[in-house]
Protein backbone atom coordinates (compact mmCIF):
# COMPACT_ATOMS: atom_id res chain seq x y z
CA UNK A 1 0.00 0.00 0.00
CA UNK A 2 1.42 3.49 -1.04
CA UNK A 3 0.19 7.11 0.32
CA UNK A 4 1.24 10.31 -1.15
CA UNK A 5 2.85 12.42 1.68
CA UNK A 6 1.77 16.25 1.72
CA UNK A 7 5.21 18.27 0.51
CA UNK A 8 6.86 20.84 3.02
CA UNK A 9 5.66 24.15 1.70
CA UNK A 10 8.24 26.19 -0.25
CA UNK A 11 9.02 30.62 1.14
CA UNK A 12 6.08 32.33 -0.54
CA UNK A 13 7.41 34.67 -3.32
CA UNK A 14 7.71 37.80 -3.47
CA UNK A 15 4.52 38.31 -5.71
CA UNK A 16 2.13 36.20 -3.62
CA UNK A 17 -1.13 37.59 -1.96
CA UNK A 18 -0.69 37.66 1.97
CA UNK A 19 -4.32 38.04 3.67
CA UNK A 20 -3.79 39.26 6.56
CA UNK A 21 -6.15 39.72 9.77
CA UNK A 22 -4.72 42.22 12.33
CA UNK A 23 -6.59 42.32 15.57
CA UNK A 24 -6.61 45.79 17.27
CA UNK A 25 -8.40 48.12 18.99
CA UNK A 26 -6.43 51.05 18.62
CA UNK A 27 -6.49 53.09 15.48
CA UNK A 28 -3.53 54.85 15.65
CA UNK A 29 -1.92 51.57 15.62
CA UNK A 30 -4.28 49.79 13.34
CA UNK A 31 -3.23 52.87 10.97
CA UNK A 32 0.77 52.11 11.33
CA UNK A 33 -0.05 48.81 10.91
CA UNK A 34 -1.27 49.30 7.58
CA UNK A 35 1.08 51.94 6.24
CA UNK A 36 3.46 49.77 6.90
CA UNK A 37 2.21 47.13 5.27
CA UNK A 38 1.96 49.36 2.15
CA UNK A 39 5.82 50.00 2.70
CA UNK A 40 6.78 46.61 2.53
CA UNK A 41 5.82 46.27 -1.27
CA UNK A 42 4.19 43.27 -1.32
CA UNK A 43 0.68 41.89 -2.17
CA UNK A 44 -1.46 41.92 0.72
CA UNK A 45 -4.94 42.52 1.71
CA UNK A 46 -5.65 43.65 5.33
CA UNK A 47 -8.55 42.53 7.30
CA UNK A 48 -8.83 45.21 10.55
CA UNK A 49 -10.84 43.57 13.71
CA UNK A 50 -10.83 45.50 17.48
CA UNK A 51 -11.79 42.38 19.20
CA UNK A 52 -11.65 38.29 19.88
CA UNK A 53 -15.09 38.22 19.41
CA UNK A 54 -14.99 40.00 16.13
CA UNK A 55 -12.27 38.02 14.69
CA UNK A 56 -14.09 34.44 15.27
CA UNK A 57 -15.71 34.94 11.96
CA UNK A 58 -13.05 35.75 9.75
CA UNK A 59 -11.29 32.88 11.42
CA UNK A 60 -13.79 30.49 10.80
CA UNK A 61 -14.83 31.78 7.38
CA UNK A 62 -12.18 33.25 5.43
CA UNK A 63 -8.82 31.99 4.50
CA UNK A 64 -6.05 33.75 6.42
CA UNK A 65 -2.37 33.71 5.98
CA UNK A 66 -1.03 35.60 8.91
CA UNK A 67 -2.66 37.32 12.10
CA UNK A 68 -1.31 40.36 13.44
CA UNK A 69 -2.16 40.11 16.72
CA UNK A 70 -2.84 42.95 19.44
CA UNK A 71 -2.01 40.83 23.50
CA UNK A 72 -4.22 43.72 24.68
CA UNK A 73 -7.35 43.48 23.05
CA UNK A 74 -10.77 44.27 25.44
CA UNK A 75 -11.74 40.56 25.72
CA UNK A 76 -8.60 38.92 26.02
CA UNK A 77 -5.04 40.05 26.63
CA UNK A 78 -1.42 38.42 27.44
CA UNK A 79 -1.04 34.54 26.48
CA UNK A 80 -4.69 33.86 26.24
CA UNK A 81 -4.98 35.96 23.00
CA UNK A 82 -2.62 33.98 21.62
CA UNK A 83 -4.23 30.47 22.83
CA UNK A 84 -7.93 31.77 21.97
CA UNK A 85 -6.64 32.69 18.37
CA UNK A 86 -4.35 29.36 17.80
CA UNK A 87 -7.33 27.35 19.01
CA UNK A 88 -9.76 29.11 16.58
CA UNK A 89 -6.97 28.67 13.79
CA UNK A 90 -4.16 26.28 14.57
CA UNK A 91 -2.95 26.30 11.23
CA UNK A 92 -2.88 30.08 10.86
CA UNK A 93 0.50 32.14 11.08
CA UNK A 94 0.32 34.63 14.19
CA UNK A 95 2.53 37.02 15.13
CA UNK A 96 1.74 39.08 18.38
CA UNK A 97 2.47 42.67 18.69
CA UNK A 98 4.00 43.75 22.03
CA UNK A 99 4.45 46.98 23.75
CA UNK A 100 7.98 48.84 24.59
CA UNK A 101 7.75 47.76 28.06
CA UNK A 102 6.68 44.21 27.57
CA UNK A 103 9.86 42.48 27.69
CA UNK A 104 8.87 38.98 28.42
CA UNK A 105 5.55 39.06 26.50
CA UNK A 106 7.02 38.11 23.06
CA UNK A 107 8.80 35.31 24.51
CA UNK A 108 6.33 33.37 26.17
CA UNK A 109 3.64 34.45 23.04
CA UNK A 110 5.89 32.17 20.96
CA UNK A 111 6.05 29.50 23.70
CA UNK A 112 2.02 29.56 23.85
CA UNK A 113 2.17 29.02 19.54
CA UNK A 114 3.27 32.30 18.10
CA UNK A 115 5.49 31.85 14.93
CA UNK A 116 7.40 35.35 15.70
CA UNK A 117 6.42 38.96 17.90
CA UNK A 118 7.15 42.35 16.47
CA UNK A 119 7.35 45.50 19.46
CA UNK A 120 5.51 48.36 18.30
CA UNK A 121 7.36 51.35 17.66
CA UNK A 122 10.29 49.47 16.89
CA UNK A 123 8.86 47.93 14.11
CA UNK A 124 9.98 48.97 10.04
CA UNK A 125 9.16 47.89 6.39
CA UNK A 126 11.76 45.39 6.19
CA UNK A 127 11.18 43.74 9.30
CA UNK A 128 8.07 43.04 9.26
CA UNK A 129 8.29 41.83 5.67
CA UNK A 130 10.67 39.21 7.13
CA UNK A 131 8.76 38.39 9.81
CA UNK A 132 5.44 38.10 8.14
CA UNK A 133 7.25 35.73 4.88
CA UNK A 134 9.00 33.52 7.19
CA UNK A 135 6.15 33.16 9.78
CA UNK A 136 3.53 32.12 6.76
CA UNK A 137 6.29 29.63 5.67
CA UNK A 138 6.83 27.86 8.95
CA UNK A 139 2.88 27.88 9.63
CA UNK A 140 2.50 26.49 6.40
CA UNK A 141 5.38 24.01 7.33
CA UNK A 142 3.57 23.25 10.32
CA UNK A 143 0.36 21.97 8.67
CA UNK A 144 2.60 20.12 6.43
CA UNK A 145 4.03 17.98 8.87
CA UNK A 146 0.39 17.60 10.75
CA UNK A 147 -0.72 16.47 7.39
CA UNK A 148 2.46 14.08 7.19
CA UNK A 149 1.60 12.47 10.59
CA UNK A 150 -2.07 12.17 9.79
CA UNK A 151 -1.14 10.27 6.71
CA UNK A 152 1.08 8.19 8.37
CA UNK A 153 -1.37 7.40 11.15
CA UNK A 154 -4.12 6.64 8.22
CA UNK A 155 -1.97 4.26 6.67
CA UNK A 156 -0.71 2.56 9.27
CA UNK A 157 -4.54 2.10 10.13
CA UNK A 158 -4.91 1.09 6.67
CA UNK A 159 -2.08 -1.46 7.62
CA UNK A 160 -3.45 -3.37 10.26
CA UNK A 161 -7.70 -3.30 8.49
CA UNK A 162 -5.93 -4.70 5.51
CA UNK A 163 -4.03 -7.32 7.62
CA UNK A 164 -7.75 -8.46 8.82
CA UNK A 165 -9.05 -8.26 6.01
CA UNK A 166 -6.96 -10.36 3.65
CA UNK A 167 -5.09 -12.63 5.31
CA UNK A 168 -2.56 -15.00 3.82
CA UNK A 169 -4.90 -18.17 2.38
CA UNK A 170 -4.00 -21.58 4.55
CA UNK A 171 -3.23 -23.87 1.94
CA UNK A 172 -1.73 -27.12 2.56
CA UNK A 173 -2.14 -29.42 0.10
CA UNK A 174 -4.20 -27.93 -2.59
CA UNK A 175 -3.20 -26.64 -6.00
CA UNK A 176 -5.52 -23.72 -6.30
CA UNK A 177 -4.44 -20.82 -7.32
CA UNK A 178 -5.54 -18.02 -5.40
CA UNK A 179 -5.98 -14.82 -6.45
CA UNK A 180 -7.17 -11.65 -4.05
CA UNK A 181 -7.45 -7.65 -4.48
CA UNK A 182 -9.30 -4.87 -2.51
CA UNK A 183 -9.50 -1.65 -2.99
CA UNK A 184 -11.41 0.62 -0.71
CA UNK A 185 -13.91 2.99 -2.51
CA UNK A 186 -12.73 6.29 -2.15
CA UNK A 187 -9.02 7.67 -2.30
CA UNK A 188 -7.32 7.79 1.28
CA UNK A 189 -10.23 6.42 2.82
CA UNK A 190 -10.28 3.77 5.50
CA UNK A 191 -10.76 0.28 4.12
CA UNK A 192 -14.49 -0.14 4.12
CA UNK A 193 -16.23 -3.76 5.18
CA UNK A 194 -15.54 -5.74 2.19
CA UNK A 195 -13.65 -9.04 3.37
CA UNK A 196 -12.24 -12.45 1.88
CA UNK A 197 -10.69 -15.40 3.48
CA UNK A 198 -9.29 -18.80 2.23
CA UNK A 199 -8.56 -21.83 4.33
CA UNK A 200 -7.83 -25.15 3.47
CA UNK A 201 -9.37 -27.77 6.10
CA UNK A 202 -8.74 -31.14 7.93
CA UNK A 203 -10.95 -32.53 5.44
CA UNK A 204 -9.00 -31.96 2.39
CA UNK A 205 -11.49 -29.23 0.85
CA UNK A 206 -10.94 -25.59 -0.24
CA UNK A 207 -13.08 -23.30 1.64
CA UNK A 208 -13.33 -19.53 0.84
CA UNK A 209 -15.53 -16.37 2.15
CA UNK A 210 -16.15 -13.16 0.44
CA UNK A 211 -18.78 -10.59 2.38
CA UNK A 212 -19.56 -7.20 2.30
CA UNK A 213 -20.72 -5.53 5.53
CA UNK A 214 -23.21 -2.45 4.90
CA UNK A 215 -21.76 1.18 4.94
CA UNK A 216 -17.91 2.36 4.54
CA UNK A 217 -15.34 3.66 7.38
CA UNK A 218 -13.71 2.44 10.56
CA UNK A 219 -17.10 0.60 11.83
CA UNK A 220 -17.94 -1.43 8.65
CA UNK A 221 -14.39 -2.18 8.24
CA UNK A 222 -13.92 -3.92 12.11
CA UNK A 223 -17.25 -5.97 12.12
CA UNK A 224 -15.98 -7.27 8.35
CA UNK A 225 -12.26 -8.14 10.05
CA UNK A 226 -14.70 -9.43 13.13
CA UNK A 227 -16.66 -11.54 10.64
CA UNK A 228 -13.45 -12.62 8.37
CA UNK A 229 -11.60 -13.79 11.51
CA UNK A 230 -15.41 -15.94 12.55
CA UNK A 231 -15.41 -17.52 9.95
CA UNK A 232 -12.29 -18.83 9.41
CA UNK A 233 -12.05 -19.59 13.56
CA UNK A 234 -15.27 -21.43 12.41
CA UNK A 235 -14.75 -22.77 9.38
CA UNK A 236 -11.21 -24.49 10.99
CA UNK A 237 -13.47 -25.77 13.94
CA UNK A 238 -15.66 -28.03 11.34
CA UNK A 239 -18.68 -25.83 11.20
CA UNK A 240 -20.02 -25.95 7.69
CA UNK A 241 -22.93 -23.97 5.51
CA UNK A 242 -26.11 -23.41 7.39
CA UNK A 243 -24.81 -23.77 10.57
CA UNK A 244 -21.70 -22.10 9.69
CA UNK A 245 -24.05 -18.45 8.82
CA UNK A 246 -26.30 -19.00 11.79
CA UNK A 247 -23.29 -18.49 13.99
CA UNK A 248 -21.72 -15.21 11.78
CA UNK A 249 -24.76 -14.18 12.27
CA UNK A 250 -24.88 -14.43 15.95
CA UNK A 251 -21.50 -12.92 15.81
CA UNK A 252 -22.29 -10.02 13.76
CA UNK A 253 -25.33 -9.04 15.66
CA UNK A 254 -23.35 -9.33 18.61
CA UNK A 255 -20.52 -6.83 17.55
CA UNK A 256 -22.41 -4.53 15.59
CA UNK A 257 -22.98 -0.74 16.95
CA UNK A 258 -25.86 -0.11 14.67
CA UNK A 259 -29.09 -2.33 13.58
CA UNK A 260 -29.18 -0.82 10.66
CA UNK A 261 -25.44 -2.49 9.72
CA UNK A 262 -25.62 -6.20 7.97
CA UNK A 263 -23.63 -8.68 5.51
CA UNK A 264 -24.01 -10.08 2.29
CA UNK A 265 -21.54 -13.26 1.89
CA UNK A 266 -20.90 -16.33 -0.08
CA UNK A 267 -19.25 -19.59 1.13
CA UNK A 268 -17.61 -21.52 -1.21
CA UNK A 269 -16.20 -24.98 -0.58
CA UNK A 270 -14.31 -26.52 -3.40
CA UNK A 271 -13.72 -30.81 -3.81
CA UNK A 272 -10.53 -31.27 -5.76
CA UNK A 273 -11.82 -34.59 -5.55
CA UNK A 274 -15.25 -34.93 -6.84
CA UNK A 275 -14.67 -31.91 -9.19
CA UNK A 276 -17.82 -30.19 -7.37
CA UNK A 277 -18.14 -26.34 -5.25
CA UNK A 278 -20.82 -26.49 -2.61
CA UNK A 279 -22.67 -22.78 -2.65
CA UNK A 280 -24.16 -21.40 0.11
CA UNK A 281 -25.30 -17.59 -0.84
CA UNK A 282 -26.47 -15.02 2.10
CA UNK A 283 -27.94 -11.89 0.02
CA UNK A 284 -24.77 -11.74 -2.13
CA UNK A 285 -24.88 -12.33 -6.11
CA UNK A 286 -23.39 -15.41 -7.96
CA UNK A 287 -20.06 -16.16 -8.95
CA UNK A 288 -18.39 -16.65 -12.52
CA UNK A 289 -17.23 -19.79 -13.22
CA UNK A 290 -14.19 -19.62 -16.43
CA UNK A 291 -14.05 -22.57 -18.64
CA UNK A 292 -12.43 -23.11 -22.53
CA UNK A 293 -15.69 -22.12 -23.62
CA UNK A 294 -16.16 -18.34 -21.83
CA UNK A 295 -16.87 -16.88 -18.56
CA UNK A 296 -20.69 -17.13 -17.24
CA UNK A 297 -22.40 -16.76 -14.36
CA UNK A 298 -23.56 -19.27 -11.92
CA UNK A 299 -26.77 -20.46 -10.96
CA UNK A 300 -27.33 -20.72 -7.50
CA UNK A 301 -29.83 -20.00 -4.85
CA UNK A 302 -30.50 -17.95 -2.32
CA UNK A 303 -30.35 -17.19 1.08
CA UNK A 304 -30.89 -13.36 2.91
CA UNK A 305 -28.59 -11.53 3.85
CA UNK A 306 -27.22 -11.94 7.71
CA UNK A 307 -28.60 -9.31 10.13
CA UNK A 308 -31.48 -8.39 8.01
CA UNK A 309 -34.15 -10.64 10.15
CA UNK A 310 -31.91 -12.34 12.77
CA UNK A 311 -32.41 -16.15 13.27
CA UNK A 312 -35.12 -16.38 10.58
CA UNK A 313 -32.52 -16.90 8.09
CA UNK A 314 -32.25 -20.28 6.28
CA UNK A 315 -29.37 -20.50 3.55
CA UNK A 316 -29.52 -23.67 0.63
CA UNK A 317 -26.87 -25.14 -0.74
CA UNK A 318 -26.33 -25.64 -4.47
CA UNK A 319 -23.80 -28.05 -5.52
CA UNK A 320 -21.88 -26.94 -8.96
CA UNK A 321 -20.40 -29.63 -11.51
CA UNK A 322 -16.67 -28.42 -12.51
CA UNK A 323 -14.46 -28.88 -15.44
CA UNK A 324 -11.17 -30.48 -15.00
CA UNK A 325 -9.99 -26.83 -16.14
CA UNK A 326 -11.14 -23.70 -15.06
CA UNK A 327 -11.97 -20.92 -12.73
CA UNK A 328 -14.09 -19.42 -10.17
CA UNK A 329 -14.64 -15.47 -9.21
CA UNK A 330 -16.18 -14.17 -6.41
CA UNK A 331 -16.51 -10.83 -5.69
CA UNK A 332 -18.66 -7.65 -4.03
CA UNK A 333 -20.43 -5.15 -5.70
CA UNK A 334 -18.17 -2.40 -6.07
CA UNK A 335 -16.92 -4.87 -9.32
CA UNK A 336 -20.31 -4.26 -11.14
CA UNK A 337 -22.18 -1.50 -9.13
CA UNK A 338 -20.19 1.17 -11.18
CA UNK A 339 -21.18 3.08 -14.41
CA UNK A 340 -20.90 1.43 -18.28
CA UNK A 341 -19.23 4.27 -19.74
CA UNK A 342 -23.02 5.78 -20.60
CA UNK A 343 -24.44 8.09 -18.71
CA UNK A 344 -26.64 7.01 -15.55
CA UNK A 345 -26.25 3.29 -16.67
CA UNK A 346 -24.32 0.51 -14.35
CA UNK A 347 -22.17 -1.72 -15.45
CA UNK A 348 -23.91 -4.72 -13.97
CA UNK A 349 -23.46 -8.73 -14.41
CA UNK A 350 -24.34 -8.56 -18.19
CA UNK A 351 -21.39 -5.72 -18.61
CA UNK A 352 -19.10 -7.06 -16.56
CA UNK A 353 -19.56 -10.97 -18.63
CA UNK A 354 -19.03 -8.74 -21.44
CA UNK A 355 -15.95 -6.84 -20.22
CA UNK A 356 -14.33 -9.71 -19.39
CA UNK A 357 -15.02 -11.58 -23.06
CA UNK A 358 -13.00 -8.48 -24.13
CA UNK A 359 -10.33 -8.92 -22.01
CA UNK A 360 -7.46 -11.21 -24.07
CA UNK A 361 -5.85 -13.92 -21.97
CA UNK A 362 -3.64 -13.85 -19.79
CA UNK A 363 -2.15 -14.73 -16.12
CA UNK A 364 -4.76 -14.81 -13.18
CA UNK A 365 -3.26 -12.03 -11.19
CA UNK A 366 -3.04 -9.92 -14.40
CA UNK A 367 -6.59 -10.71 -15.81
CA UNK A 368 -8.23 -9.08 -12.07
CA UNK A 369 -5.89 -6.95 -12.29
CA UNK A 370 -6.79 -5.15 -16.01
CA UNK A 371 -10.28 -6.07 -15.14
CA UNK A 372 -10.50 -3.74 -12.50
CA UNK A 373 -8.92 -0.89 -14.23
CA UNK A 374 -11.28 -1.58 -16.97
CA UNK A 375 -14.31 -1.17 -15.04
CA UNK A 376 -12.74 1.91 -12.66
CA UNK A 377 -11.94 3.00 -16.69
CA UNK A 378 -15.57 2.74 -17.64
CA UNK A 379 -17.19 4.44 -14.01
CA UNK A 380 -14.59 7.36 -14.01
CA UNK A 381 -14.97 8.52 -10.62
CA UNK A 382 -18.90 8.15 -11.12
CA UNK A 383 -19.60 5.71 -8.39
CA UNK A 384 -17.04 5.03 -5.31
CA UNK A 385 -17.74 1.74 -3.69
CA UNK A 386 -15.23 -1.03 -1.71
CA UNK A 387 -14.50 -3.85 -3.89
CA UNK A 388 -13.09 -7.07 -2.92
CA UNK A 389 -11.95 -9.94 -5.67
CA UNK A 390 -11.84 -13.44 -5.07
CA UNK A 391 -10.06 -15.86 -8.01
CA UNK A 392 -9.70 -19.52 -7.51
CA UNK A 393 -7.90 -21.42 -10.57
CA UNK A 394 -7.63 -25.09 -10.77
CA UNK A 395 -6.10 -27.93 -13.45
CA UNK A 396 -6.49 -31.47 -13.57
CA UNK A 397 -9.52 -32.10 -10.97
CA UNK A 398 -10.89 -35.44 -10.73
CA UNK A 399 -7.43 -36.73 -10.87
CA UNK A 400 -8.48 -39.56 -7.95
CA UNK A 401 -11.73 -41.11 -9.10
Amino acid sequence: MTTDMPAVPEVASEGSLYRVLLIEDDPGDALLVEELLHDTGMRFALTTRTTLAEARAELAGSPIDCVLLDLHLPDVAGVDAVTAVRGLAPHTAVIVLTGLSEDRAGTEAMAAGAQDYLVKGKVEADLLRRALRYAVYRSRTERASAEAQATRLRAEENARLERGLLPQPMLDTSTVRVTSRYLPGAEMALLGGDFLDVVEGDDGLLHAVVGDVSGHGPDAAALGVCLRIAWRSLVLGGYRGDDLLHLMERILIAERDSQHLFATCTLLTLDQSSGTAVLHLAGHHEPLLTTAEGTREVSAEHGIALGIVPGDGSWPSTVVPLPETGALTVYTDGLIEGHNGTKGERLGVEGLLALIGNLPPTDPEDHVDLLIKETHTLNAGRHSDDLAVLRLDWGHLHAGR
